[in-house]
């Protein structure tokens, strides 16, 4: 079981990078769409989701978004606890994002992942895979998250609806739009109404949404 340290600067910069690639796919996917990040938005960040993608037919859906710097990973790493110290569980667990988009930014890649799909194939394997530690230090504090390290083969061949495409260069020179912020009610979808179709996780003391989150951190090593 291995550990790497990051500093909070060095993942929040591999977090913003990998939203920004996540906007510009999106948009580009569904022309007429518009995106909103809700990353800092207390009533979207206890269900694990960082952007809201309102579809032209007026459909909302939640996106996670995760951002890998690792230069030969071909792995995913979901995150079981998200802060070991405090004892909460880690987004893969309790997100109600439909869809988790996953960017490998040194090789070059956004996988798309439908979230739910994902987890319910995950879990009934979970003893399978290794669980790495990660600690992240922000000012005085340090703290840990663990993760599973899944081959993106075995989830391209247990999970439909899983894809992948290369990057542009450009998207990480994409200006935030100035309509990427919180839907205000009236303005866009209720939030009954962004709330995501997603198939909840087994009802497991882990997998229910924590009442705090730890900084955020969309990155990963």
């Amino acid at each position: 079981m291995g550990g790497r340290s990051f500093s909070m600067r060095g993942v929040q910069g591999a977090a913003d990078r990998a939203v920004q690639h996540a906007r510009a796919w999106l948009l580009e996917t569904e022309p007429g769409s518009r995106v909103h990040d809700v990353q800092l938005d207390p009533r979207f960040q206890h269900r694990g989701v960082d952007l809201l993608w309102e579809l032209p037919s007026g459909e909302v859906r939640g996106i996670e978004v995760k951002g890998d710097r690792n230069a030969t990973r071909r792995r995913y790493f979901f995150e079981l606890v998200s802060n070991l110290e405090k004892d909460t569980p880690g987004c893969f667990l309790y997100s109600g994002a439909d869809l988790m988009v996953y960017v490998f930014l040194t090789q070059g890649e956004l996988h798309v992942l439908p979230l739910p799909r994902v987890r319910e194939w995950f879990l009934p394997r979970a003893k399978e895979y290794a669980l790495k530690h990660a600690f992240t230090q922000t000012g005085a504090i340090r703290y840990t998250t663990v993760g599973a390290v899944v081959p993106v083969r075995d989830v391209a061949e247990g999970v439909s609806g899983v894809s992948a495409v290369k990057l542009k260069r450009t998207a990480t020179e994409l200006p935030v739009r100035p309509d990427a912020q919180a839907p205000t009610p009236g303005g866009e979808a209720s939030l009954e109404a962004a709330e995501p179709v997603a198939a909840a996780p087994p009802d497991t003391a882990d997998a229910r949404a924590p009442r705090s989150r730890s900084p955020k951190r969309t990155g990963t090593g």
